[in-house]
């Protein structure tokens, strides 16, 4: 017969609080940490700032003579080539104004004729004794009279013409033409305001502030090739989805701004149309510009992960040769929240700790093992 012992409440609750304390109990060993070995990689560094994107070229359309505005020739928002009609004004009364000059130039031209031959007159009776002096001089300045009234007949007639040309409102570049503020209608003049507004489409500005210190940093890191070959420009659009085509560096200001010692920066970049016939770059829109290397560079990149910050600034935990973790303070390079790029602090082939930071104590043993290791590119933030 098999006997079996029932355990009394008390001996139960002692063996069960027994066996939860002996589970919780560390073991005797070093605590596991995962290490990567710190290696020289090819990188490329980006930097993002804010920007905007502004068009080349922006033409305010005005009337430059007083008229009823009688044609609006454009859609609001359509695109446009330069020497396309836009506004046309009224002629009629322009058209009589250039009529009147017209028909003035040919009576100041019949003068001069009248007058030249008079002066021939007195001139051939002076030569043979018939005329006087004073006849002549007469006929000559008479003759001179004639013919300034016909270079400024001529010159009233060419200004009627110009405000003739006036009464069509043409668009002086290739672009995109706002909303027209004026209705068909209404009397226009110099003091009207802009008509609307065409502004460039292709290719655009995107301006963005630089602080110096980024600026002589980039100065002094591409100092060889200049800032211009050594940089593209792309552009992060306000849904987040990085715009296909690139730009370059195109313009440095020539002032910093006081209050925030940065220097506004201008680069150039294409805004072709897109296959449903819209372009996706618009003017004063507002962009996230990165900065990125044309040609990658080596330097010592570690996972983001592995870096700790305290008071004193940037420091790593490194496994030594005798798997002892030692606090290692570092510089950090343009750095992103997977990738941390290493200035100074830390030479290739050294072990650093990404893996169980929260065991590790500064002198203490741990026990080493290699974690995966990753390619990286590293985004200056």
């Amino acid at each position: 017969m098999i006997r079996t012992k029932t355990l009394g409440a008390g001996a139960a609750l002692l063996l069960l609080f027994s066996g939860i304390a002996s589970a919780q109990m560390p073991g005797g060993g070093p605590p596991a940490v995962g290490v990567t070995t710190v290696k020289t990689r090819s990188i490329i560094e980006k930097r993002e700032i804010n920007g905007r994107v502004q068009s080349v070229g922006e033409v305010e359309l005005v009337s430059r003579i007083s008229a009823f505005l009688e044609e609006q020739l454009f859609e609001d928002g359509a695109e446009v080539k330069k020497g396309d009609l836009l506004f046309r004004l009224e002629r009629a009364p322009f058209e009589a104004e250039v009529e009147a000059k017209r028909a003035a130039l040919a009576q100041a031209e019949a003068q001069l004729e009248n007058a030249r031959t008079a002066f021939a007159r007195a001139e051939q009776l002076r030569s043979n004794g018939s005329g006087t002096q004073s006849l002549l001089d007469d006929a000559r300045a008479q003759q001179r009279t004639a013919e300034a009234q016909v270079r400024a007949a001529k010159a009233a007639l060419s200004a009627a013409e110009i405000n003739l040309g006036y009464t069509e409102i043409r668009s002086p570049i290739d672009g995109r033409v706002g909303r027209a503020a004026v209705t068909v209608g209404n009397v226009v003049s110099p003091s009207s305001g802009p008509l609307a507004t065409v502004v460039s489409q292709d290719p655009m500005y995107v301006s963005f502030p630089l602080s110096m210190r980024q600026v002589l940093e980039l100065k002094e890191k591409h100092a060889e090739s200049g800032l211009q070959q050594a940089l593209a420009i792309k552009v992060r659009l306000p849904d987040g989805k990085m715009y296909e085509h690139a730009g370059s560096l195109d313009f440095f200001d020539i002032r910093v701004a006081q209050d925030t010692d940065s220097l506004m920066v201008r680069g150039k970049i294409p805004n072709p149309v897109a296959k449903d016939g819209s372009r996706e770059l618009v003017h004063d829109e507002l962009v996230r510009i990165v900065l990125e290397t044309n040609e990658p560079r080596t330097a010592l990149a570690i996972p983001r992960a592995a870096v700790l910050k305290d008071q004193q600034g940037d420091f790593v935990y490194v496994v030594n040769g005798d798997n002892l973790a030692e606090v290692r303070r570092i510089v950090l390079g343009q750095s992103t929240p997977d990738t941390a790029a290493v200035e100074q602090g830390l030479n290739a082939g050294e072990r650093v700790i990404v893996d169980g930071i929260q065991r590790v104590r500064s002198g203490a043993p741990v026990d080493a093992q290699d974690v995966a290791d990753q390619s990286v590119a590293v985004r200056g933030e």
